[in-house]
């Protein structure tokens, strides 16, 4: 079991989190910035990824690329992501490279190198990126980079988190200067560590580490809430590259920060619809050729503050859309009429449980959201929260998410065509 989570916050504003996990193998650290898609300005779409890019091109005391090769010398992993709300940098090394890490990441975050030969390189690494993960790949982005469009009416929260191409090419090297000195600050930052140490060394090396990072002026964070709309709404995006239809459901969630139970019921529902054989949709659309899967969250539990999306998708043979979406209204209306009360909810939890304490064994995981929990929930330890939410999960609670997915109030549909 890991140990109760040390915090403090430096001078420079930089919060860590430090938590002992007895047994494991390594350290895992993991710097997040609170800075994603939705802090993004109109005309400026997708330069939050691309930027994820340039943290990794170079700071005072690092050259391009060295980050990288530090890592992996030591034998360790490195990456990046960038979500809607933050964006997360981090690695899983020996613990005797942590000093290491943590000079990279001091260095960067005080003091990046931006130059135009760097940016421009990077803009066309992310342009090639789009074109071969998105516009030139079956399915590619779907549905989180159409789906939003039509579920939500706030610009950050609905444009594409990838970018446009021509948003890209209107950026310079200065808009990047002004974005890291805006949104990366320590005082927009977590920083979290966790493995088999001892927690008050690692806050203590830490701070010695970032010590002579400058403080600077938090951003003040966008305001993402919009009511949901009144009745479904609907819309159709074309694949040129896709071999069948598919179909994209999309419901808003609870509010883990203030309603984490509901939060969790939705978790549940995922594995009770489409975990396993038995699963009620897998079994439903079986015989129809289509295939189904749901999630909470385009990105996984807990990874996107409010508003959140429960989502849907089935891919399936030409002309069944109709008969499809009929066969998942019918299943969400039977759950939500107490169908799968009993032997099934239990099935359900249990597997959403094991999934969650899965993913805890990994470092890389569990260091990754106790630093996005503290930065996005102030809740450090909202994963370990969740999983006893999950546990607690009755009949009562599936029959009341599974009727909040059904609710045509805040729902999208979105039907994908060759």
């Amino acid at each position: 079991m890991p140990d109760a989570i040390h915090h403090t916050t430096l001078d420079n504003g930089l919060r860590v989190v430090a938590q002992r996990v007895e047994g494991t193998s390594g350290v895992g650290i993991s710097v997040n910035y609170r800075v994603g898609f939705r802090t993004e300005k109109p005309t400026r779409s997708g330069f939050a990824h691309l930027f994820e890019h340039m943290m990794f091109q170079g700071s005072l005391n690092t050259a391009p690329g060295e980050h990288f090769a530090a890592i992996q010398a030591c034998g360790g992993v490195v990456n990046a992501n960038t979500f809607p709300d933050s964006t997360d940098y981090y690695q899983v090394v020996p613990g005797e490279a942590l000093n290491k890490v943590l000079e990279l990441e001091a260095d960067r975050m005080g003091f990046l190198t931006v130059t135009p030969d760097r940016f421009t390189t990077q803009r066309n690494v992310v342009k090639e990126e789009i074109r071969l993960q998105v516009t030139g790949r079956p399915y590619g982005g779907f549905p989180w980079t159409v789906l939003p469009a039509v579920i939500f009416d706030r610009w950050e929260n609905a444009h594409n988190g990838y970018g446009e191409l021509a948003d890209l090419d209107a950026a310079n090297a200065d808009d990047c200067t002004d974005f890291f000195h805006t949104h990366y600050a320590p005082g927009n930052a977590v920083l979290a560590l966790c493995g088999d140490l001892d927690p008050e060394q690692a806050v203590s090396t830490a701070r010695a580490a970032f010590a002579h990072v400058p403080a600077r002026p938090a951003p003040t964070l966008p305001d993402l809430d919009e009511p949901p709309a009144e009745h479904e709404r609907r819309g159709t995006c074309h694949d040129p590259a896709a071999p069948r239809p598919a179909l994209a459901i999309g419901s808003r969630l609870p509010d883990a920060r203030h309603d984490l139970r509901g939060y969790a019921a939705h978790v549940v529902l995922a594995h009770l619809l489409t975990t396993g054989g038995h699963a009620r949709l897998r079994t439903a659309l079986a015989p129809s050729g289509a295939k189904v899967d749901s999630a909470t969250g385009y990105f996984g539990p807990l990874a996107v503050t409010h508003p959140d999306t429960f989502v849907i998708v089935s891919h399936h043979p030409a002309g069944q859309a109709q008969k499809i979406e009929q066969i998942i209204d019918g299943q969400l209306a039977d759950v939500a009429g107490g169908a799968s009360n009993g032997t099934e909810t239990r099935r359900a939890v249990a597997c959403a449980r094991t999934g969650l304490y899965r993913d805890f064994d990994s470092l890389a995981y569990r260091v990754r959201l106790l630093s996005r929990g503290t930065l996005l929930f102030d809740q450090p330890d909202i994963g370990e929260q969740l999983a006893h939410h999950v546990t607690d999960v009755n009949d009562d609670d599936i029959t009341a998410a599974a009727a909040n997915v059904a609710s045509p109030t805040g729902r999208a549909l979105l039907n994908l065509l060759p």
